[in-house]
């Protein structure tokens, strides 16, 4: 029989409610994952604006994301305008929802546990010992793991493995470059890609901001505010120059040619890719500069400026400005890194920390720069190698402890600004990378109540983000494992691990 809270059954009831919240969870992730992106997106709307992330203020923990006072929901809808496929397969970090038969819409599911707040009983390392200890001795994490868990309201770690041990993170150093771009830049920071008038040499300059998520449809509206700013100065272009100065160093990462990731110059139209993909690999342009700077003179053209020759130039310190187009504000920017592990977009990133610290705009300036800004924070950043911005090179290595103290951070009252890289996370069994997990009897029942980056490379996986324990206490946690021979096999390991976090007191 079903018991009822203060009758002598509290367990069974909690355990009940838990049951039932679950089955219904499932019903809404089938919803959403069958639903056509539109409907998403509606749903965002309504269920979703009460999900703005998870913070820490006035002493107390609030989580919001897939959370309000306790309650899943669907998703913000920044953080969830995504296609079919979840984003995030560049490493193989997200698993193809199943296709499903679309019932009615459902956006959010019942409450089944207590809101977060620092009230709540904070679990003990014996406890959590006791509960992840056994899942850490799965085999199918392979030869390495190194693990930490920290309570998000005092900073103070509460279970280590290993946590001070420096190793690869794959995808999840993305954390790392989000955090690092946002307290040099700000939230608000947009990258702006210009044109500027080029008086000694007659000729209008596109001059490449570093952002990969230019359209192509901004690029016509650029062209169309260039085009009307030419006719009202009566000017007579003669050539289009593109400058590509703003990034310094070599034209691509450290892997070579790879769909994983663009060339790496400041001007480029949908990150370079050739097909009409949005995330994971892609066919990429081998020049990327230049196929856009062809391409706006021929925009350029469709509206009456004929600018002849195209040519690589740096714009002068004093040319005029024509017209500009920005980018979504940084806060959008990072959300969107995250939930789709977008490589192009951290990679630049990195370098615009970089041009904003005053270092150079390559490989090793954004290394230093990026480790001066998380250093700024006071994160442990002592024993830890920056070796890109995106995860892709293996050279990059950082301790577990270092990724959910940066997490626990992100929360605190006193940077607000850090706040897009929680709520940029992705949801468990529902957005980006963990959209196509979760979906398993043993951890079905955390789906919506994960929120956290993933990490995959060959012989590699990572899992670094936030949970709310059964009691209502906001952790944060960070699991890499090295020597993987069966990826799927340690996604569900990972999983594993997350999940035990939700259910358990650990006290």
């Amino acid at each position: 029989m079903l018991g009822t809270p203060g009758d002598g059954s509290r367990g069974t009831f909690r355990d009940t409610v838990r049951r039932a919240g679950a089955r219904w969870a499932r019903g809404v992730r089938q919803r959403w994952r069958t639903a056509p992106p539109q409907r998403r997106r509606t749903w965002g709307l309504t269920a979703g604006s009460a999900a703005a992330g998870l913070a820490v203020s006035l002493g107390a923990v609030t989580v919001a994301g897939p959370w309000d006072s306790g309650q899943r929901t669907a998703e913000r809808t920044r953080a969830v305008a995504l296609a079919a496929d979840s984003g995030g397969r560049h490493t193989g970090d997200a698993r193809p929802p199943r296709e499903r038969q679309a019932p009615d819409p459902a956006p959010s599911a019942r409450p089944v546990l207590a809101a977060a707040g620092d009230a709540a009983a904070v679990p003990t390392r014996a406890g959590l010992t006791a509960v992840l200890r056994p899942l850490l001795a799965d085999d199918a994490l392979g030869s390495t793991v190194t693990a930490s868990v920290v309570d998000v309201a005092t900073g103070k770690e509460l279970f280590a493995r290993d946590g001070g041990k420096p190793v690869v993170p794959a995808s999840t150093i993305k954390l790392a470059t989000a955090t690092a771009a946002l307290t040099a830049l700000g939230p608000d920071h947009r990258l702006a890609t210009r044109t500027v008038w080029d008086a000694a040499e007659r000729r209008v300059v596109l001059v490449g901001g570093g952002d990969p998520t230019l359209t192509g449809e901004r690029l016509a509206e650029l062209a169309d505010a260039t085009a009307q700013a030419v006719r009202a100065q009566t000017l007579t272009p003669a050539a289009l120059a593109y400058d590509v100065s703003a990034y310094t160093g070599a034209a691509r990462h450290p892997i070579g040619v790879n769909p994983n990731i663009a060339p790496l110059t400041p001007l480029m139209i949908n990150a370079a890719r050739t097909d009409d993909s949005r995330h994971g690999p892609a066919p990429r342009a081998a020049d990327p500069a230049r196929a856009t700077a062809d391409r706006f003179a021929d925009l350029l053209a469709d509206r009456g400026v004929h600018t002849g020759e195209v040519r690589e130039a740096r714009a002068p310190k004093n040319a005029a400005p024509l017209a500009v187009t920005r980018s979504a504000p940084l806060s959008s920017l990072v959300e969107s890194l995250l939930t789709h592990s977008d490589n192009d977009l951290a990679e630049a990133l990195a370098r615009h920390t970089a041009r904003a610290t005053g270092k150079p705009a390559d490989l090793k300036g954004a290394r230093a720069a990026v480790k001066d800004a998380l250093r700024s924070l006071g994160l442990p950043v002592g024993d830890a190698t920056f070796a890109d911005g995106s995860g892709l090179s293996r050279d990059s290595e950082v301790p577990a402890t270092f990724l959910a103290t940066l997490l626990a951070t992100a929360a605190s009252p006193d940077h607000p600004q850090l706040r897009p890289v929680l709520t940029g996370l992705p949801v468990a069994g529902f957005t980006g990378t963990l959209g196509g997990r979760y979906d398993q009897a043993a951890t079905d029942d955390a789906a919506g109540l994960v929120r956290a980056k993933t990490g995959t490379l060959t012989g590699v996986n990572a899992l670094a983000g936030t949970v709310v324990a059964a009691d209502g206490r906001l952790l944060s946690f960070a699991f890499l494992t090295t020597g993987t021979t069966a990826p799927r096999a340690a996604e569900s390991a990972l999983d594993h691990l997350a999940t035990a976090l939700t259910t358990c007191g650990c006290r």
